[in-house]
């Protein structure tokens, strides 16, 4: 059995990750907290996934890592400085492994892999990510590594810039500029997940698009990192395509 510790445990996916690990054959639900004067609850757990806020998350993490717990980590908000900062504790602390996952949908992964795969083949690429209202983030990690594939794939193909004539804009009109890749954040009642990447050349346009409707869909995933961040090659591992032999 994997012991499983639980961060964010009351909030909107922390409450399915519980569910989730009580309800497979092969893990137990050590503890599940949301304060961080309640960490000692995981103590003795062999994973904690964590989906708390992206201004809690690395003291939670260095905590984790000081303690030689692996983590599965579905908050966002992750920056090359913050990666860094992880790379270095990791290096101070072997032992511990770390996944961080942008998005836990097998089928979300999957969209981010055929983006990659489709990008040098269009003229033009822009992202859409559509979310609920009480999302911290903008854009969501999930679309930030989408672009930054897309980005990667156009750069190793030899692929043109973009064109783009806009030169009177109102600020934020043309989304944000990731890596050359501009990504439209929408935050509407009533959503859950949802993302498409619109790819255009002359004559022809794609688009991919996943919908999660629950958060239910996203347990097959972080169960996945649950089973396999402990024998993961790396200390540090961002996103489930390793998992999933997507490399």
């Amino acid at each position: 059995m994997i012991k499983v510790g639980v961060f964010g445990a009351h909030g909107r996916m922390g409450s399915e990750v519980v569910a989730a690990v009580q309800g497979a054959d092969d893990t137990e639900l050590v503890a599940g907290i949301d304060a961080a004067d309640e960490r000692d609850a995981v103590r003795g757990a062999d994973v904690v996934v964590d989906f708390t806020h992206p201004d809690a998350v690395m003291d939670n993490l260095r905590w984790l890592i000081e303690q030689g717990i692996h983590a599965v980590v579905g908050t966002t908000g992750f920056d090359d400085a913050k990666l860094a900062e992880l790379r270095g504790l990791l290096d101070a602390h072997p032992g511990a492994k770390v996944l961080i996952a942008p998005n836990f949908g097998v089928a979300a992964v999957l969209m981010m892999h055929f983006a990659k795969l489709a990008a040098p083949y269009f003229e033009s690429t822009e992202i859409i990510e559509l979310h609920h209202p009480n999302k911290a983030d903008a854009p969501s990690g999930t679309a930030s590594r989408t672009a930054e594939l897309v980005a990667a794939a156009r750069r190793d193909a030899g692929t043109p810039a973009m064109p783009d004539a806009t030169t009177a804009e109102v600020p934020g009109a043309r989304g944000a500029d990731i890596d050359g890749v501009r990504v439209h954040a929408l935050r509407i009642t009533g959503l859950i997940a949802h993302q498409e990447i619109v790819f255009g050349t002359h004559g022809e346009t794609l688009t991919i698009r996943h919908d999660s409707m629950n958060r239910a869909s996203f347990m097959p995933g972080v169960l996945l990192g649950v089973r396999e961040v402990a024998g993961l090659p790396d200390p540090l591992t961002i996103g489930l395509e390793p998992l999933l032999g997507l490399g």
